[in-house]
């Protein structure tokens, strides 16, 4: 693996200079740079993707946060925080090769502190992403309660969960195919109400087929329960620029999952066909934004689990969940992963209260949510897939955001 030292000199040199409007031009003249250099006679080599690691504000103990930026020879770029493991930033180019942020988030530190209580920007959920009904379930036949921070239910983990948590680097590198990052989490026995101790793994990798990945592996000493999710909002035609509504989505699932007026499941899994949550072809994401269809109308918009078609599991292949198309930059996003399920949500709850780098408000539709993931409230119901985990297993899930454009 190699060491955070093996970074570009010059992208090293440059970027304390520049802001992030200024990255596009730093990267062509750090390719121009390393194109015209020669050693011994003859040109240098293409630059590989790089993975540096600078620190980004220190938590109220005192202790450091640290950002990762994964940089792939495409001009892809990816801002990873050891504060919840948070995806801060995304740059992808568009269309005409301009590179701009399509991750929502904040500009600094204290502005996650401040919010990620209410819209989880760009956090790992855990240990259990979505609700749980009641805040309790049974395990091995002891009932455990949790804190309710979503009342009467339990919402991705509790309020103090993953998302809240410094993570450490436990190995960061780069090699001529990518660049990546492995984050780790202790989650002592108790924690928010679970049992048992909880160590995850959590790999970001940006490759130079322009995926960016994230790997879940996760242990117990006692038998638990984990949900691990992403929860990233994005924007294709660049953050901070407005309604999603134009953009045009393909949900892979043939079903997707009922929920009751406080967005716990019935039990059932029922068919899209005939629904506003039928993305089988692709839809523009404002066309049955407003329908009167309960299930859309209690949580304003889009906040359901599908459930995606084909195998799933530990030792499958991620298969196809969900391809997004912005026509306004041309860009182009595929969300694969090998989990069951996958909760789309349209920010239906940001209602002007935060402010992103680009110092725009954020408001609703300004995002979509694509969150893979086990289902909602699954240790309280029986028909769905377990998500129990036993010392001696592992949990070992990936989800994959794969950018492209189209003319």
């Amino acid at each position: 693996m190699s060491s955070i030292s093996n970074t570009l000199p010059a992208r090293r040199l440059l970027s304390p200079l520049l802001s992030r409007k200024g990255r596009h031009v730093a990267g062509l003249l750090c390719a121009s740079a390393l194109s015209l250099a020669v050693v011994g006679g003859s040109a240098m080599a293409a630059p590989e993707p790089t993975a540096t690691v600078t620190d980004w504000g220190k938590m109220p103990d005192g202790q450091t946060v640290q950002m990762i930026t994964l940089h792939n020879d495409h001009g892809v770029t990816a801002r990873i925080l050891t504060y919840g493991a948070t995806i801060q930033s995304v740059d992808t180019p568009d269309r005409a090769g301009k590179e701009q942020d399509i991750a929502l988030g904040f500009p600094n530190l204290q502005d996650y502190l401040k919010y990620n209580d209410d819209a989880f920007f760009g956090a790992v959920l855990g240990r259990v992403a979505n609700r749980i009904a009641g805040g309790s379930f049974q395990l091995e036949g002891k009932t455990y309660h949790l804190p309710t921070n979503q009342a009467p239910n339990t919402l991705h983990g509790g309020p103090v969960s993953f998302k809240d948590k410094l993570w450490t680097i436990a190995g960061v590198g780069h090699d001529a195919n990518g660049a990546w990052v492995t984050l780790r989490l202790v989650s002592p026995d108790g924690d928010q109400g679970f049992p048992g101790e909880l160590t995850t793994l959590a790999t970001y990798k940006l490759n130079n087929d322009d995926d960016l990945s994230l790997n879940f592996k996760a242990t117990t000493n006692a038998p638990t329960i984990v949900n691990l999710a992403t929860h990233n909002y994005w924007n294709l035609n660049g953050e901070g620029s407005g309604s999603d509504e134009p953009e045009i989505l393909q949900i892979f699932a043939n079903r997707y999952i009922p929920t009751n007026d406080l967005s716990i499941p019935t039990g059932k899994l029922a068919p899209v066909e005939g629904t506003s949550f039928d993305f089988r072809q692709p839809h523009r994401v404002g066309e049955r934004l407003r329908s009167p269809d309960p299930q859309m109308s209690v949580p304003r918009g889009y906040d359901k689990c599908w459930v995606i078609d084909g195998p799933y599991g530990n030792g499958h292949k991620v298969r196809l969940a969900a391809k997004l198309i912005d026509p306004r930059s041309g860009r182009v996003m595929e969300v694969l992963t090998n989990l069951p399920g996958m909760q789309f949500y349209t920010t239906n709850n940001i209602l002007g209260n935060y402010v992103g780098p680009s110092g725009r408000t954020y408001r609703q539709t300004d995002a979509l949510a694509f969150e893979p993931e086990f289902f909602p409230d699954s240790p309280n119901q029986p028909a769905f897939p377990s998500i129990e985990l036993k010392p001696g297993q592992t949990y070992d899930f990936t989800t994959v955001f794969h950018f492209s454009t189209e003319k």
